[in-house]
């Protein structure tokens, strides 16, 4: 019954901890403002990578 406890404890701080993890935000610029992807990709405008443009 001990070793059941310490079990179940020890899956309960996994899951706490797993839960209190930064999650990662990407909007497919690889982290770059979206000036510098355009000016990677050599495009005339920056307005197609800007978060929210919906084309």
């Amino acid at each position: 019954m001990n070793m059941l406890k310490i079990i179940g404890v020890t899956f309960l701080m996994g899951l706490f901890v797993a839960s209190c993890a930064p999650r990662l935000k990407s909007n497919g610029n690889h982290g770059l403002p979206p000036g510098q992807v355009k000016k990677v990709t050599g495009a005339k405008s920056a307005k197609n990578y800007a978060p929210g443009h919906n084309k």
